[in-house]
């Protein structure tokens, strides 16, 4: 059986494509004013004071590490757990990532797993708020403080969440984030820097358009010729407008879309309480998700491994996805090797999996998915007692 219910469909409809259309004729496809309106309107909403549009996420990711002069000879920490972008982007500036173990409930790394890993060579951390679900801010950023390195957080999947009360992202020293079609919101593509340092944001913008002093947008606008220089080496990590009108109409779907997750993920959280051996991931007591990934981890109890699982999903119509990767784990660093332990982390990236989570999905759906975890613990149980 083909799967019938996709593990995420972005929310996207007639609005969109009337904007990219209006885009379009304005003659104005390349970063410009509506890529400049979508960057106020996405920090302001974040509680940041700069808001800087790029091509990605991870693009995002790179930049800050630029902007902070993190280079060769530095150490990197991040989560192993993580899409491997936030590990490249250290490697990208010529610095060495390194890998610090996760909270086995949040799959957020800790101010206990980061100071395990920290030496006097720790230039930066890149934490990041997994699968929409906060780390602990207010933790994490006193002791980067006191440690006297600066924090990036990787806020890719975050859109909507809030810790202690503000959004992520408010407060933040820099902020990366993800409009890719999986997350809650989207631009086709593209991400953005969030910060409230007026000279970085200045800077941010020069580097992602090759270092020029002027943008092309100003240079146009202009009654007069503009003679740019170029001040550093940069990049084209530009954001069009055409994404940026779609990204505008999506920020007006946001609030709703986060508040129909959550119901939701509720749900899931109620329906899949009573299987034994299976544990389904829900709000830190310091803030509140978008839940952007719904994750469930499976213990031995469960009876069934978490491979067999996603098979038996996959048979019964349900495109589910599996825990979230390890990067430590993967060939591309194969050559770095943790300097302690990471259990939480291959823990969670062997037993985990991601179940459907979207704005079309149904209270029948749901019943559905959970009717098969269901079956599937129970058949364990059935012969479990048999043999015994």
């Amino acid at each position: 059986m083909s799967a019938t219910i996709p593990v995420m469909i972005p929310k996207l409809g007639e609005e969109e494509a009337q904007a990219a259309a209006d885009a379009v004729r304005s003659g104005w496809v390349a970063q410009g004013p509506r890529v400049a309106e979508f960057e106020r309107s996405f920090s302001a909403l974040v509680g940041a004071e700069h808001g800087v549009a790029v091509s990605s996420c991870t693009t995002a990711l790179h930049l800050a590490l630029i902007a902070l002069g993190i280079g060769p000879g530095d150490e990197v920490i991040v989560p192993s757990l993580s899409f491997i972008a936030t590990a490249n982007a250290v490697r990208y500036v010529g610095a060495t990532p390194i890998f610090a173990d996760v909270d086995i409930e949040t799959g957020n790394v800790t101010v206990a797993t980061l100071d395990e890993v920290r030496t006097a060579r720790t230039a930066a951390i890149i934490a990041v708020h997994q699968g929409g679900l906060p780390f602990d801010v207010r933790a994490l950023r006193q002791a980067a403080t006191g440690w006297g390195v600066p924090l990036v957080e990787d806020a890719a999947c975050a859109a909507g969440s809030t810790a202690y009360g503000a959004p992520v992202g408010a407060g933040s020293l820099l902020s990366a984030w993800s409009f890719h079609p999986r997350k809650v919101i989207t631009t086709g593509e593209g991400g953005m820097i969030t910060l409230d340092d007026a000279d970085r944001a200045a800077r941010l913008r020069r580097l992602r358009e090759h270092g020029m002093n002027v943008s092309a947008a100003d240079r146009h606008k202009s009654a007069q010729p503009i003679l740019e220089a170029y001040l550093e080496t940069g990049w084209n990590f530009r954001m069009t407008d055409i994404q940026a009108a779609v990204g505008l109409v999506q920020l007006g779907r946001l609030t709703g879309l986060v508040a129909q997750r959550r119901q939701l993920a509720a749900r899931y959280q109620e329906l899949l309480a009573g299987i034994d051996g299976l544990w389904a991931v829900r709000d830190p007591a310091y803030g509140e998700s978008n839940f952007q990934s719904f994750w469930v981890l499976l213990s031995p109890e469960f009876g069934v491994t978490r491979d067999q699982v996603l098979t038996e999903l996959a048979a019964a119509g349900v495109s589910a996805r599996r825990g979230i990767m390890a990067s430590h784990l993967e060939p591309a660093y194969q050559d770095v090797v943790p300097p302690a332990g990471l259990p939480n982390t291959e823990r969670l990236t062997r037993d985990s999996l991601i179940l459907p989570l979207h704005h079309a999905l149904t209270e029948d759906d749901q019943d559905h998915i959970v009717g098969v975890l269901r079956k599937l613990a129970g058949s364990f149980r059935t012969v479990g007692s048999t043999a015994s």
